[in-house]
Protein backbone atom coordinates (compact mmCIF):
# COMPACT_ATOMS: atom_id res chain seq x y z
CA UNK A 1 0.00 0.00 0.00
CA UNK A 2 1.54 3.33 -1.02
CA UNK A 3 1.23 6.50 1.03
CA UNK A 4 -1.40 8.16 -1.17
CA UNK A 5 -3.64 5.10 -0.92
CA UNK A 6 -3.13 4.97 2.84
CA UNK A 7 -4.05 8.65 3.23
CA UNK A 8 -7.11 8.33 1.01
CA UNK A 9 -9.01 6.17 3.50
CA UNK A 10 -10.39 6.68 6.97
CA UNK A 11 -10.35 3.89 9.55
CA UNK A 12 -13.64 2.39 8.39
CA UNK A 13 -12.39 2.52 4.81
CA UNK A 14 -9.11 0.80 5.68
CA UNK A 15 -10.99 -1.91 7.55
CA UNK A 16 -13.14 -2.47 4.47
CA UNK A 17 -10.11 -2.85 2.23
CA UNK A 18 -8.59 -5.38 4.61
CA UNK A 19 -11.83 -7.31 5.03
CA UNK A 20 -12.27 -7.56 1.26
CA UNK A 21 -8.62 -8.64 0.91
CA UNK A 22 -7.75 -5.77 -1.40
CA UNK A 23 -4.84 -5.14 0.96
CA UNK A 24 -3.44 -7.03 3.90
CA UNK A 25 -3.23 -5.86 7.49
CA UNK A 26 0.55 -6.17 7.19
CA UNK A 27 0.62 -3.75 4.25
CA UNK A 28 -1.52 -1.20 6.08
CA UNK A 29 0.54 -1.43 9.25
CA UNK A 30 3.79 -0.99 7.34
CA UNK A 31 2.34 2.09 5.60
CA UNK A 32 1.46 3.57 9.02
CA UNK A 33 4.87 2.76 10.46
CA UNK A 34 6.69 4.18 7.44
CA UNK A 35 4.73 7.42 7.56
CA UNK A 36 5.30 7.74 11.30
CA UNK A 37 9.03 7.14 10.97
CA UNK A 38 9.22 9.74 8.18
CA UNK A 39 7.16 12.53 9.77
CA UNK A 40 7.16 12.05 13.53
CA UNK A 41 10.69 13.45 14.03
CA UNK A 42 9.36 16.81 12.81
CA UNK A 43 6.18 16.67 14.91
CA UNK A 44 7.01 14.74 18.09
CA UNK A 45 3.48 13.36 18.20
CA UNK A 46 4.40 9.73 18.98
CA UNK A 47 6.59 9.25 22.05
CA UNK A 48 6.72 5.45 22.19
CA UNK A 49 6.92 3.11 19.22
CA UNK A 50 5.29 -0.29 19.61
CA UNK A 51 5.90 -1.20 15.98
CA UNK A 52 7.70 -4.47 16.65
CA UNK A 53 5.04 -5.59 19.09
CA UNK A 54 2.33 -4.67 16.60
CA UNK A 55 3.99 -6.73 13.89
CA UNK A 56 4.32 -9.67 16.24
CA UNK A 57 0.66 -9.53 17.27
CA UNK A 58 -0.89 -9.23 13.80
CA UNK A 59 -1.79 -12.91 13.87
CA UNK A 60 -3.94 -12.24 16.97
CA UNK A 61 -6.27 -9.82 15.19
CA UNK A 62 -9.86 -11.10 15.39
CA UNK A 63 -10.88 -11.18 11.71
CA UNK A 64 -14.52 -10.46 12.59
CA UNK A 65 -13.60 -7.23 14.38
CA UNK A 66 -15.25 -4.13 12.88
CA UNK A 67 -11.87 -2.35 12.54
CA UNK A 68 -9.69 -5.42 12.04
CA UNK A 69 -6.18 -4.49 10.93
CA UNK A 70 -6.49 -0.70 11.30
CA UNK A 71 -3.38 0.94 12.82
CA UNK A 72 -4.07 2.94 15.97
CA UNK A 73 -2.32 5.06 18.58
CA UNK A 74 -3.04 5.35 22.32
CA UNK A 75 -2.63 8.55 24.31
CA UNK A 76 0.02 8.15 27.01
CA UNK A 77 -2.50 8.97 29.74
CA UNK A 78 -5.41 7.11 31.30
CA UNK A 79 -5.39 4.05 29.04
CA UNK A 80 -2.76 1.53 30.19
CA UNK A 81 -1.34 -0.80 27.55
CA UNK A 82 -0.01 -4.04 28.99
CA UNK A 83 3.74 -4.15 29.36
CA UNK A 84 4.33 -0.51 28.45
CA UNK A 85 4.83 2.61 30.57
CA UNK A 86 1.88 4.95 31.01
CA UNK A 87 3.98 7.99 31.80
CA UNK A 88 1.25 10.66 31.73
CA UNK A 89 3.97 12.84 30.26
CA UNK A 90 5.86 12.78 33.55
CA UNK A 91 9.37 11.68 34.50
CA UNK A 92 7.81 10.36 37.70
CA UNK A 93 6.22 7.45 35.82
CA UNK A 94 8.84 6.91 33.15
CA UNK A 95 9.43 3.31 34.24
CA UNK A 96 5.91 2.40 35.38
CA UNK A 97 4.78 -0.54 33.25
CA UNK A 98 1.13 -1.52 33.09
CA UNK A 99 0.38 -5.08 34.24
CA UNK A 100 -2.70 -5.29 32.03
CA UNK A 101 -4.65 -3.45 29.35
CA UNK A 102 -7.35 -1.06 30.50
CA UNK A 103 -10.94 -1.97 29.66
CA UNK A 104 -10.89 0.48 26.76
CA UNK A 105 -7.63 -0.81 25.30
CA UNK A 106 -8.98 -4.37 25.58
CA UNK A 107 -12.10 -3.29 23.70
CA UNK A 108 -9.95 -1.70 21.00
CA UNK A 109 -8.00 -4.94 20.61
CA UNK A 110 -11.23 -6.97 20.35
CA UNK A 111 -12.33 -4.68 17.54
CA UNK A 112 -9.16 -5.55 15.64
CA UNK A 113 -7.34 -2.24 16.03
CA UNK A 114 -3.56 -2.62 15.83
CA UNK A 115 -1.85 -0.52 18.50
CA UNK A 116 1.61 0.50 17.32
CA UNK A 117 2.51 3.50 19.49
CA UNK A 118 1.63 6.01 22.18
CA UNK A 119 1.12 9.74 21.78
CA UNK A 120 2.43 12.78 23.60
CA UNK A 121 0.54 14.60 26.35
CA UNK A 122 1.34 17.40 28.81
CA UNK A 123 2.27 16.23 32.28
CA UNK A 124 -0.84 14.58 33.78
CA UNK A 125 -2.93 16.10 30.96
CA UNK A 126 -3.12 19.37 32.86
CA UNK A 127 -2.80 21.91 30.03
CA UNK A 128 -4.54 22.67 26.72
CA UNK A 129 -1.17 22.56 24.96
CA UNK A 130 1.22 19.62 24.61
CA UNK A 131 4.63 20.74 25.86
CA UNK A 132 5.87 18.29 28.51
CA UNK A 133 9.41 18.67 29.73
CA UNK A 134 9.88 14.91 29.56
CA UNK A 135 9.26 14.50 25.83
CA UNK A 136 9.29 18.08 24.54
CA UNK A 137 6.55 19.88 22.59
CA UNK A 138 4.38 18.38 19.91
CA UNK A 139 3.97 20.59 16.85
CA UNK A 140 0.92 21.32 14.71
CA UNK A 141 1.21 20.04 11.12
CA UNK A 142 -0.88 22.98 9.87
CA UNK A 143 1.80 25.35 11.16
CA UNK A 144 4.69 24.01 13.20
CA UNK A 145 5.01 27.32 15.07
CA UNK A 146 1.53 26.77 16.57
CA UNK A 147 0.31 24.39 19.24
CA UNK A 148 -1.74 21.34 18.25
CA UNK A 149 -3.64 21.89 21.50
CA UNK A 150 -3.82 19.54 24.42
CA UNK A 151 -3.94 17.48 26.30
CA UNK A 152 -4.50 15.08 23.38
CA UNK A 153 -2.15 17.10 21.22
CA UNK A 154 0.00 14.16 20.20
CA UNK A 155 -3.06 12.25 19.05
CA UNK A 156 -4.42 15.19 17.05
CA UNK A 157 -1.10 16.02 15.44
CA UNK A 158 -0.71 12.37 14.40
CA UNK A 159 -4.16 12.21 12.83
CA UNK A 160 -3.86 15.59 11.10
CA UNK A 161 -0.53 14.52 9.57
CA UNK A 162 -1.98 11.20 8.42
CA UNK A 163 0.12 8.95 10.63
CA UNK A 164 -3.19 7.30 11.51
CA UNK A 165 -6.78 7.88 10.49
CA UNK A 166 -7.92 8.07 14.12
CA UNK A 167 -6.35 7.98 17.57
CA UNK A 168 -7.38 7.54 21.18
CA UNK A 169 -7.87 10.77 23.15
CA UNK A 170 -9.33 11.94 26.44
CA UNK A 171 -11.00 15.11 27.70
CA UNK A 172 -11.07 16.49 31.25
CA UNK A 173 -11.58 20.15 30.36
CA UNK A 174 -11.59 20.18 26.57
CA UNK A 175 -8.70 17.87 25.75
CA UNK A 176 -10.45 16.17 22.81
CA UNK A 177 -12.21 19.25 21.46
CA UNK A 178 -9.29 21.68 21.85
CA UNK A 179 -6.76 19.70 19.77
CA UNK A 180 -9.49 18.77 17.29
CA UNK A 181 -10.10 22.48 16.75
CA UNK A 182 -6.39 23.26 16.48
CA UNK A 183 -5.74 20.44 14.00
CA UNK A 184 -8.83 20.52 11.75
CA UNK A 185 -10.34 17.28 13.06
CA UNK A 186 -13.62 15.96 14.36
CA UNK A 187 -13.54 15.50 18.11
CA UNK A 188 -16.45 14.33 20.23
CA UNK A 189 -16.35 14.22 24.02
CA UNK A 190 -18.88 11.59 25.09
CA UNK A 191 -21.33 11.86 27.96
CA UNK A 192 -20.21 11.10 31.48
CA UNK A 193 -20.27 7.34 31.96
CA UNK A 194 -20.32 6.48 28.24
CA UNK A 195 -16.77 5.04 28.19
CA UNK A 196 -15.29 3.15 31.13
CA UNK A 197 -12.02 4.14 32.80
CA UNK A 198 -11.67 0.66 34.35
CA UNK A 199 -9.62 -0.38 36.18
CA UNK A 200 -9.03 3.24 37.23
CA UNK A 201 -11.60 5.29 39.10
CA UNK A 202 -13.34 8.46 37.99
CA UNK A 203 -11.19 11.20 36.50
CA UNK A 204 -11.20 14.65 38.10
CA UNK A 205 -14.49 14.24 39.96
CA UNK A 206 -16.22 12.74 36.94
CA UNK A 207 -15.18 15.52 34.56
CA UNK A 208 -12.99 13.31 32.35
CA UNK A 209 -14.10 11.27 29.35
CA UNK A 210 -12.27 9.04 26.89
CA UNK A 211 -12.82 8.66 23.18
CA UNK A 212 -10.89 9.69 20.05
CA UNK A 213 -9.96 12.29 17.48
CA UNK A 214 -10.77 11.42 13.86
CA UNK A 215 -10.88 12.84 10.37
CA UNK A 216 -14.39 11.58 9.68
CA UNK A 217 -17.62 11.41 11.63
CA UNK A 218 -18.18 7.76 10.82
CA UNK A 219 -14.83 6.80 12.36
CA UNK A 220 -15.79 8.54 15.58
CA UNK A 221 -19.14 6.75 15.66
CA UNK A 222 -17.53 3.37 14.98
CA UNK A 223 -14.95 3.88 17.72
CA UNK A 224 -17.54 4.98 20.28
CA UNK A 225 -19.66 1.96 19.46
CA UNK A 226 -16.65 -0.24 20.25
CA UNK A 227 -15.99 1.58 23.52
CA UNK A 228 -19.44 2.16 25.02
CA UNK A 229 -19.78 -0.90 27.27
CA UNK A 230 -19.70 -0.27 31.03
CA UNK A 231 -17.42 -2.30 33.26
CA UNK A 232 -18.55 -3.78 36.58
CA UNK A 233 -18.12 -1.26 39.38
CA UNK A 234 -17.97 1.87 37.21
CA UNK A 235 -18.99 4.86 39.37
CA UNK A 236 -20.79 6.37 36.37
CA UNK A 237 -22.22 4.37 33.49
CA UNK A 238 -24.74 4.54 30.68
CA UNK A 239 -26.48 1.68 28.96
CA UNK A 240 -25.28 1.08 25.39
CA UNK A 241 -27.44 2.93 22.86
CA UNK A 242 -30.59 1.35 21.47
CA UNK A 243 -29.18 1.70 17.95
CA UNK A 244 -25.47 1.40 17.12
CA UNK A 245 -23.79 4.79 16.86
CA UNK A 246 -22.44 3.84 13.44
CA UNK A 247 -25.99 3.63 12.10
CA UNK A 248 -26.69 7.22 13.17
CA UNK A 249 -24.22 8.57 10.62
CA UNK A 250 -26.26 9.50 7.55
CA UNK A 251 -29.58 9.29 9.36
CA UNK A 252 -31.62 12.48 9.05
CA UNK A 253 -31.41 14.55 12.24
CA UNK A 254 -34.79 16.19 11.61
CA UNK A 255 -35.29 19.88 12.25
CA UNK A 256 -33.30 20.53 15.41
CA UNK A 257 -33.76 23.50 17.71
CA UNK A 258 -30.30 25.03 17.90
CA UNK A 259 -29.43 27.91 20.20
CA UNK A 260 -26.19 29.70 19.41
CA UNK A 261 -24.01 32.20 21.20
CA UNK A 262 -20.82 34.07 20.33
CA UNK A 263 -20.04 34.49 24.02
CA UNK A 264 -16.80 33.47 25.66
CA UNK A 265 -18.13 31.73 28.75
CA UNK A 266 -15.03 32.17 30.93
CA UNK A 267 -13.31 35.14 29.25
CA UNK A 268 -14.10 38.64 28.07
CA UNK A 269 -14.66 37.91 24.38
CA UNK A 270 -13.84 35.62 21.48
CA UNK A 271 -11.34 36.40 18.79
CA UNK A 272 -13.47 37.83 15.92
CA UNK A 273 -12.44 34.89 13.73
CA UNK A 274 -13.97 32.43 16.18
CA UNK A 275 -17.11 34.52 16.62
CA UNK A 276 -17.58 34.66 12.84
CA UNK A 277 -17.09 30.89 12.62
CA UNK A 278 -20.04 30.46 15.00
CA UNK A 279 -22.25 32.82 12.99
CA UNK A 280 -21.32 31.03 9.77
CA UNK A 281 -22.10 27.66 11.34
CA UNK A 282 -25.45 28.99 12.54
CA UNK A 283 -26.26 30.10 8.99
CA UNK A 284 -25.21 26.70 7.64
CA UNK A 285 -27.46 24.93 10.15
CA UNK A 286 -30.38 27.18 9.22
CA UNK A 287 -29.83 26.42 5.53
CA UNK A 288 -30.07 22.71 6.38
CA UNK A 289 -33.54 23.17 7.84
CA UNK A 290 -32.81 23.60 11.53
CA UNK A 291 -34.47 26.21 13.72
CA UNK A 292 -31.60 28.43 14.80
CA UNK A 293 -31.73 31.39 17.15
CA UNK A 294 -29.33 33.35 19.29
CA UNK A 295 -29.61 32.42 22.95
CA UNK A 296 -27.90 32.90 26.30
CA UNK A 297 -26.70 29.93 28.32
CA UNK A 298 -28.01 30.25 31.89
CA UNK A 299 -25.83 29.93 34.96
CA UNK A 300 -22.52 31.53 35.78
CA UNK A 301 -19.74 29.57 34.06
CA UNK A 302 -17.08 32.05 35.21
CA UNK A 303 -17.37 30.81 38.78
CA UNK A 304 -16.47 27.33 37.54
CA UNK A 305 -12.82 28.29 37.12
CA UNK A 306 -12.22 28.32 40.88
CA UNK A 307 -14.19 25.19 41.71
CA UNK A 308 -12.86 23.09 38.85
CA UNK A 309 -9.36 24.26 39.76
CA UNK A 310 -9.87 23.00 43.31
CA UNK A 311 -11.21 19.64 42.13
CA UNK A 312 -8.41 19.11 39.62
CA UNK A 313 -5.74 20.20 42.09
CA UNK A 314 -7.10 17.88 44.79
CA UNK A 315 -7.22 15.03 42.26
CA UNK A 316 -3.59 15.63 41.30
CA UNK A 317 -2.60 15.74 44.96
CA UNK A 318 -4.43 12.48 45.65
CA UNK A 319 -2.66 10.76 42.75
CA UNK A 320 0.75 11.99 43.86
CA UNK A 321 0.13 11.14 47.50
CA UNK A 322 -0.88 7.65 46.40
CA UNK A 323 2.36 7.29 44.47
CA UNK A 324 4.34 8.56 47.47
CA UNK A 325 2.67 6.03 49.77
CA UNK A 326 3.29 3.19 47.34
CA UNK A 327 7.00 3.90 47.03
CA UNK A 328 7.45 4.87 50.66
CA UNK A 329 8.85 8.36 50.24
CA UNK A 330 7.50 11.81 49.48
CA UNK A 331 7.34 13.38 46.03
CA UNK A 332 10.14 15.88 45.71
CA UNK A 333 9.83 19.18 43.88
CA UNK A 334 12.28 18.36 41.10
CA UNK A 335 10.51 15.12 40.18
CA UNK A 336 7.60 16.90 38.52
CA UNK A 337 7.28 20.09 36.50
CA UNK A 338 7.03 23.43 38.31
CA UNK A 339 3.46 23.95 37.10
CA UNK A 340 2.43 20.52 38.39
CA UNK A 341 4.25 21.10 41.67
CA UNK A 342 2.31 24.33 42.27
CA UNK A 343 -0.96 22.53 41.53
CA UNK A 344 0.09 19.71 43.87
CA UNK A 345 0.66 22.20 46.68
CA UNK A 346 -2.69 23.80 46.01
CA UNK A 347 -4.39 20.42 46.04
CA UNK A 348 -2.85 19.44 49.35
CA UNK A 349 -4.44 22.54 50.88
CA UNK A 350 -7.96 21.68 49.68
CA UNK A 351 -9.91 20.35 52.65
CA UNK A 352 -12.48 17.60 52.40
CA UNK A 353 -15.23 20.12 53.07
CA UNK A 354 -13.89 22.46 50.37
CA UNK A 355 -13.76 19.60 47.88
CA UNK A 356 -17.38 18.65 48.52
CA UNK A 357 -18.45 22.27 48.29
CA UNK A 358 -16.66 22.58 44.93
CA UNK A 359 -18.50 19.48 43.67
CA UNK A 360 -21.81 20.94 44.86
CA UNK A 361 -21.13 24.16 42.99
CA UNK A 362 -20.22 22.19 39.87
CA UNK A 363 -23.38 20.09 40.10
CA UNK A 364 -25.49 23.20 40.72
CA UNK A 365 -24.21 24.62 37.44
CA UNK A 366 -25.44 21.49 35.69
CA UNK A 367 -28.91 22.05 37.13
CA UNK A 368 -28.83 25.71 36.06
CA UNK A 369 -27.95 24.75 32.49
CA UNK A 370 -30.44 21.88 32.19
CA UNK A 371 -33.55 24.01 31.37
CA UNK A 372 -31.75 25.41 28.31
CA UNK A 373 -31.72 21.91 26.86
CA UNK A 374 -35.46 21.54 27.38
CA UNK A 375 -35.91 24.49 25.04
CA UNK A 376 -33.11 23.56 22.62
CA UNK A 377 -31.78 20.26 21.29
CA UNK A 378 -28.28 21.61 20.72
CA UNK A 379 -26.12 24.53 21.81
CA UNK A 380 -23.74 25.99 19.21
CA UNK A 381 -20.74 28.04 20.33
CA UNK A 382 -17.02 28.43 19.68
CA UNK A 383 -14.71 25.61 20.67
CA UNK A 384 -11.80 27.95 21.42
CA UNK A 385 -11.39 31.63 22.10
CA UNK A 386 -8.82 32.01 19.33
CA UNK A 387 -7.11 30.06 16.55
CA UNK A 388 -4.18 27.88 17.67
CA UNK A 389 -1.76 29.92 19.77
CA UNK A 390 1.99 29.89 19.32
CA UNK A 391 3.94 27.08 20.95
CA UNK A 392 5.20 28.26 24.32
CA UNK A 393 2.77 31.19 24.48
CA UNK A 394 0.58 29.79 27.27
CA UNK A 395 3.31 29.71 29.90
CA UNK A 396 4.99 32.74 28.37
CA UNK A 397 8.50 33.36 27.10
CA UNK A 398 10.10 33.89 29.58
CA UNK A 399 7.68 32.04 31.90
CA UNK A 400 4.95 34.31 33.23
CA UNK A 401 2.92 32.39 35.83
CA UNK A 402 1.03 35.50 36.99
CA UNK A 403 -0.66 35.93 33.62
CA UNK A 404 -1.21 32.20 33.09
CA UNK A 405 -4.89 31.97 34.10
CA UNK A 406 -5.90 34.89 31.91
CA UNK A 407 -4.14 33.41 28.88
CA UNK A 408 -5.55 29.97 29.68
CA UNK A 409 -9.20 31.00 29.66
CA UNK A 410 -8.75 33.40 26.75
CA UNK A 411 -7.69 30.33 24.76
CA UNK A 412 -10.19 27.78 26.18
CA UNK A 413 -13.22 29.69 27.56
CA UNK A 414 -15.94 27.34 26.35
CA UNK A 415 -15.00 23.70 26.82
CA UNK A 416 -14.70 22.98 30.54
CA UNK A 417 -18.32 23.86 31.33
CA UNK A 418 -19.52 20.72 29.57
CA UNK A 419 -17.09 18.46 31.37
CA UNK A 420 -18.78 19.78 34.50
CA UNK A 421 -22.30 19.05 33.21
CA UNK A 422 -21.24 15.71 31.72
CA UNK A 423 -22.95 16.42 28.39
CA UNK A 424 -21.68 15.22 25.02
CA UNK A 425 -19.96 17.96 23.03
CA UNK A 426 -18.15 17.94 19.71
CA UNK A 427 -15.76 20.21 17.86
CA UNK A 428 -16.46 20.28 14.13
CA UNK A 429 -13.86 21.70 11.69
CA UNK A 430 -16.04 24.16 9.80
CA UNK A 431 -13.74 27.18 9.50
CA UNK A 432 -10.17 28.13 8.59
CA UNK A 433 -8.30 31.39 8.98
CA UNK A 434 -7.03 33.35 5.99
CA UNK A 435 -3.57 31.88 6.56
CA UNK A 436 -4.85 28.31 6.72
CA UNK A 437 -5.25 27.53 10.42
CA UNK A 438 -8.24 25.38 11.44
CA UNK A 439 -11.02 26.81 13.63
CA UNK A 440 -13.44 24.38 15.24
CA UNK A 441 -17.04 25.07 16.15
CA UNK A 442 -18.58 23.35 19.18
CA UNK A 443 -21.99 21.68 19.42
CA UNK A 444 -23.32 20.49 22.79
CA UNK A 445 -26.14 17.97 23.13
CA UNK A 446 -28.37 16.78 25.90
CA UNK A 447 -26.96 14.17 28.29
CA UNK A 448 -26.55 10.80 26.55
CA UNK A 449 -27.59 12.33 23.20
CA UNK A 450 -24.51 11.40 21.18
CA UNK A 451 -26.82 10.02 18.49
CA UNK A 452 -28.21 13.50 17.83
CA UNK A 453 -24.72 14.94 17.54
CA UNK A 454 -23.56 12.20 15.17
CA UNK A 455 -26.56 12.78 12.90
CA UNK A 456 -25.97 16.52 12.86
CA UNK A 457 -22.21 16.14 12.38
CA UNK A 458 -22.67 13.81 9.42
CA UNK A 459 -25.08 16.29 7.86
CA UNK A 460 -22.56 19.11 8.32
CA UNK A 461 -19.78 16.91 6.94
CA UNK A 462 -21.82 16.22 3.80
CA UNK A 463 -22.72 19.88 3.37
CA UNK A 464 -19.24 21.28 3.99
CA UNK A 465 -16.68 18.44 3.69
CA UNK A 466 -13.42 18.79 5.59
CA UNK A 467 -11.70 15.38 5.52
CA UNK A 468 -10.03 16.15 2.19
CA UNK A 469 -8.34 19.28 3.50
CA UNK A 470 -4.72 18.56 4.32
CA UNK A 471 -1.91 20.42 6.05
CA UNK A 472 0.88 21.79 3.86
CA UNK A 473 3.74 19.57 2.71
CA UNK A 474 5.30 17.44 3.95
CA UNK A 475 2.41 16.61 6.29
CA UNK A 476 -0.50 16.73 3.83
Amino acid sequence: MNQSDYLAHDAVGLAGLIASRQVSAEEVLEAAIARTEALNPALNAVTLSLADEARARLHEIPPEGPLAGVPFLIKDLGAPVRGTPTTAGSRLFAQARAPADSALVAAYRRSGLVIFGKTNTPEFGLEPVTEPEMFGPTLNPWNVARTPGGSSGGAASAVAAGLVAAAHASDGGGSIRIPASCCGLFGLKPSRGRVSFAPADEGWGGFSAQHAVTRTVRDSAALLEIACRPAPGDPYWLDPPASPFATEVGREPGSLRIGFTTAALCAEALDPICAQAVRDAASLCASLGHHVEEATLPGNPERLAAVTGAIVAASVAAALEGEAAQRGRAIEEGEIEAFTWSLYQRGRAVSGAAYIQALRTAHAFGREVAPFFERFDVLLLATLGSPPIASGALRGEPPDPRGYAERLFAFMPNTQAFNVTGQPAMSVPLAWTADGLPVGVQFVGRPAAEATLFRLAAQLEAAQPWAGRRPPAPFG
